[in-house]
């Protein structure tokens, strides 16, 4: 069992507040394809591949139709300028052609495309989460410098942002370059010359640069009008995070905050959390507004514009009405592909704050792994030994702010024995989490025993919202245990009166007690048989009589097994149940009674 946080002990400092706006990252691209490109080279990379190259190909042929769509057009508008009814009938085929050969080329793209987009999601969620819960990382990145708060949303929502924006951004940019290619060789064709204005010089395919300029200025007005819309969105982003962390964390400690009347204090802060989220949406409105109002204007004008400008050929006889019409739908498709950074820009500034989030936990982790905790920051070394002993070796705990709460700490404690730990609150739940590998703040060795199995038992077991079965198999499968085995266990450790719910699936959480929950922690222990056992206040909602049978009971299931207790609320019946009494105080030890110094 994971040691949970006990309210004795010193909590770490956020690297960053929840609210922090993410840091872009220096080397953006080469970050992303470092977390993300291994995915083309997993071990289904060859399904991986043939769905991104369907895509890549359904995506040539949607382009395929659009050129068909804009010959067909042209073809049609020649035949009613013709005033040809066997002519518009054939169109009227060909078109229905077209059309479903659409329909089937579109239903498959968005299948695959959404394959890809699921799939890449879920293998680098499973990629995140799983450096992320593994090895106590997620509790040890609480020391860790860096943009990483809220890591939950950046892998259930982050991820999901940025891989769909991906692939939709990556389709679409495709789409658009080549549309490009194609509708301005489509456009320089049919659009023939025109001599500049007072003199006699003729600009050949005059439309295809009127197209760049008419997009490079729709661009540039847009890019600069869009600017503010890259900060809001990812300050609206940061501060939604915020907000559902702090429901998130309301809803852990329903029971706490309904007991102190806590409400009022719970909405006011949740109040004011959403009140910044209405102050990010407020101002990405203001930045969408601008760029709305530009959009708008702009595709307006589009459809006219390259009429206008080829209506003096038509006039003049060198171009039919179908190729006019050709014309002017080439126009438009040319300068909307030329506007694709505008366009998506809303949806590029989404993708890119959701990745640089992810990239934030993901370079966390690594930074973690690397071991740089902190600047200068010497580091507790936990390994593991041959012996049977568990040897603690010139051990310093040091706080958050650097400050010493245990000062080079040397004990020995050998298998079977049954040892006491106690002192002040700070110490001693330091050390607990120490002895755990989850406090790296400090120096010295920690060698933990080689033989058998170890189990930490906190103050307060984490109870999942699963069946009874499974909470009390907790973190084993289910499976990996008989039902004598469960029920022998829950009526030793004093929870018989569950058995009837053994396969019931609750909030155990809000269910039990605190009492049964410490109950159900104790039920895993005889369940999982350990060689070693480490509690920490693991037996404070009981009376002194309840903690002398519960460690009675453990004496008596588990007769080699090395216990070790730490609390700070020693008392005589329960020094008397062990060896020895080891007693720690803030910034160094006192000799304790039988400690062995």
């Amino acid at each position: 069992m994971t040691p949970s946080t006990s309210p004795s002990t010193p909590q770490p400092a956020p690297a960053v507040s929840p609210g922090t706006v993410p840091v872009k990252h220096r080397h953006f691209l080469r970050q992303v394809f470092r977390l993300a490109g291994p995915y083309w080279k997993c071990e289904r990379r060859a399904k991986i591949r043939a769905a991104t190259l369907s895509l890549f190909l359904l995506t040539v042929a949607q382009v395929g139709l659009t050129v068909w769509g804009n010959y067909w057009n042209r073809a049609l508008f020649d035949a009613l300028e013709q005033r040809s009814v066997r002519g518009v009938l054939i169109q009227v085929a060909v078109f229905a052609l077209i059309f479903a050969i659409s329909i089937v080329v579109t239903g498959a793209h968005l299948l695959v495309k959404r394959w890809l987009q699921l799939d890449w999601r879920a293998w680098l969620t499973d990629q995140l989460m799983g450096r992320w819960m593994e090895d106590g990382r997620h509790y040890r990145l609480l020391f860790t410098a860096g943009e990483h708060d809220n890591p939950d949303q950046r892998i259930a929502e982050d991820i999901r942002i940025a891989t769909e924006s991906a692939i939709a951004l990556g389709h679409t940019l495709v789409f658009s370059l080549l549309i490009l290619g194609l509708f301005a060789d489509i456009l320089w064709s049919v659009s023939g010359s025109m001599a500049v204005p007072g003199t006699t010089v003729k600009v050949p395919g005059y439309m295809v640069p009127l197209a760049f300029v008419y997009a490079a200025l729709g661009s540039g007005l847009g890019w600069i009008l869009s600017r503010p819309l890259v900060r809001s969105t990812n300050a609206l982003q940061t501060a939604e995070a915020t907000f559902r962390f702090g429901l998130s964390r309301a809803r852990e400690n329903t029971e706490a905050i309904a007991l102190m009347r806590g409400e009022p204090m719970e909405r006011i802060g949740s109040t004011a959390r959403f009140g910044q989220v209405v102050r990010e949406w407020n101002r990405q409105s203001f930045a969408y507004l601008g760029l709305v109002s530009f959009g708008t204007a702009y595709g307006a004008l589009l459809p006219v514009f390259p009429i206008l400008i080829a209506a003096p050929q038509y006039i003049a006889g060198a171009m039919t009405l179908g190729v006019l019409m050709q014309a002017a739908q080439a126009f438009q498709r040319l300068t909307g592909a030329l506007s694709w950074p505008v366009d998506n820009i809303g949806e590029i500034a989404r993708c890119r704050a959701s990745a640089e989030r992810v990239l934030s936990l993901d370079e966390a982790i690594r930074r973690l792994d690397a071991g740089d905790i902190a600047p200068d920051a010497a580091r507790i070394v936990i390994e593991r030994s041959d012996r049977p002993m568990l040897t603690i070796q010139d051990l310093s705990i040091a706080d958050p702010s650097g400050e010493i709460l245990l000062d080079r700490f040397n004990t020995e404690i050998r298998r079977g024995e049954r040892v006491l730990i106690t002192g002040h609150p700070v110490v001693t739940g330091s050390l607990f989490k120490a002895i755990g590998g989850l406090w790296p703040l400090g120096g010295g060795r920690v060698a933990l025993p080689g033989d058998g199995g170890l189990l930490f038992v906190p103050q307060h077991p984490f109870l999942p919202e699963e069946t009874l079965r499974a909470v009390l198999c907790y973190p084993c499968p289910p499976e990996d245990f008989t039902d004598a085995d469960i029920s022998h266990a829950m009526a030793q450790a004093g929870i018989a009166w569950l058995l009837p719910r053994l396969d019931d699936r609750d909030d155990w959480e809000q269910v039990l007690s605190r009492r049964a929950r410490q109950r159900v922690g104790f039920a895993r222990v005889l369940l999982q048989r350990p060689a070693w056992i480490f509690m920490e206040e693991a037996t404070d909602a009981f009376d002194p009589k309840g903690q002398r049978l519960i460690l009675e009971m453990l004496r008596r299931e588990l007769p080699d097994a090395t216990l070790v207790t730490i609390t700070f609320r020693s008392h005589p019946d329960l020094e008397a149940l062990h060896d020895r009494t080891i007693v720690l105080d803030r910034g160094r030890k006192l000799d304790g009674k039988g400690d062995g110094h």
